[in-house]
């Protein structure tokens, strides 16, 4: 059976924390393509046809943070969706920023928290 839900590209240098969003979403009937390397993430996505239907990335990683990996990411897509997940900053992290989220989300969420933010997020234009 080919799943049909959203495709969403899930990027957290956390493996616990990646699989944990992915199973979340999954059960909420989303495809996922997780990524632990930002730069990895940003490599398929450039290849990617369609691309996803949102990015979910989280702030703090080692080799790029979420801002960086959002900021190329809507130089090859400008509408794209995005979900800045974090446990270290808050949402004032890009208030001053060019590029901003669609979304944010702190860490630790519920698993119904994410859910509905990434509804949401969706929904939006």
């Amino acid at each position: 059976m080919k799943e049909s839900g959203p495709l969403i590209y899930l990027v957290d240098d956390e493996p616990m924390l990646l699989e944990l969003a992915g199973a979340i979403l999954e059960m909420k009937g989303y495809r996922t393509e997780r990524f632990q390397d930002p730069k990895a993430a940003l490599q398929a996505y450039r290849s990617a046809n369609p691309r996803p239907d949102l990015l979910m990335t989280d702030y703090a990683m080692h080799a790029m943070n979420g801002m960086e990996l959002m900021g190329q990411v809507r130089q090859m897509e400008p509408r794209q969706k995005i979900l800045l997940v974090s446990g270290t900053v808050a949402e004032d992290i890009y208030l001053e920023s060019n590029v901003k989220p669609d979304g944010f989300l702190a860490k630790p969420y519920q698993a119904q928290q994410l859910a509905d933010i990434v509804a949401d997020v969706l929904k939006k234009g």
